[in-house]
């Protein structure tokens, strides 16, 4: 994986803008001593305020998921950084490549035909497509992303769309797009409900266990730099609850639970 001094020292140039995301969100590469890689750049003047998060947030978030991720030992979301760029501070992410794999193939999460969900699936929801055609949400059986449903649940992420699961295809994955994440408020939304209600594998609990721990410590000291003291102490209480049930959590009947759109 890429050394973080190159994200942190390289010269950021800009190829693009993502005209697709709902932020100002931008394709660069970072250069350094005959080295470069490609990341995603999110200034924050180009974040949107938004009503349920304080302004201009959103890059510190990013990164403290990627700071939480490390600490649980789990590698879900790509090298990530704040630093200074070409439109000011802003999130620096190394942009991860999917795998060039046969149709059906790359896609952790997908949408099938009603009825049709394949072996080492799960299915979600069923509902219509555009065309009024019944289907069901589904994903991957996948160890992976029970860490990532678990992660998710731990950070409060509100916006797991399907877009945001990457299979580079060398049997890891990430997740992206982190942004909306550790409010004081239960915000869970996600496309990874297919383990609502079963028992969390015994060595993600020790690693939560493990996390807690060095919440209420330097952990804890590095994050309140990045959200709030209310939703830290909230982020620890997210932790006590699945250390108690030992269960990936259910939907919350008050608010929608999967993200819009789902994909």
């Amino acid at each position: 994986m890429i050394d973080l001094d190159l994200l942190s020292r390289g010269e950021l140039s800009l190829h693009g803008r993502l005209v697709a995301a709902s932020n100002g969100t931008f394709q660069g590469s970072v250069s350094l001593s005959g080295e470069s890689a490609t990341v995603v750049y999110k200034p924050v003047q180009g974040e949107r305020p938004l009503w349920d998060f304080p302004d201009g947030t959103l890059a510190q978030r990013e990164y403290a998921a990627y700071v939480v991720s490390e600490a649980l030992g789990w590698s879900l979301v790509p090298p990530t950084l704040l630093r200074d760029g070409p439109l000011g501070e802003g999130m620096v992410q190394l942009w991860i490549d999917e795998a060039e794999l046969p149709a059906g193939e790359t896609e952790l999460v997908d949408i099938v035909p009603q009825g049709r969900v394949p072996t080492g699936w799960i299915g979600v929801l069923d509902a219509l497509d555009g065309r009024h055609n019944p289907v069901t949400l589904v994903h991957a059986d996948q160890d992976g992303l029970r860490r990532m449903a678990v992660f998710d649940a731990l950070v409060n992420n509100a916006d797991r769309k399907g877009g945001h699961v990457l299979n580079p295809g060398d049997g890891r994955i990430f997740g992206v797009d982190h942004g909306v994440t550790f409010n004081a408020d239960d915000k869970l939304r996600t496309v990874l409900w297919g383990w609502a209600g079963e028992t969390i594998p015994a060595e993600l609990l020790e690693d939560v266990r493990k996390l807690a721990d060095e919440l209420a410590g330097r952990l804890g000291a590095e994050l309140c730099e990045l959200i709030t003291g209310v939703e830290l102490t909230a982020t620890r209480e997210r932790c006590a609850a699945l250390l108690k049930t030992g269960k990936y959590p259910f939907p919350s009947d008050d608010w929608p639970a999967i993200p819009w759109p789902a994909f």
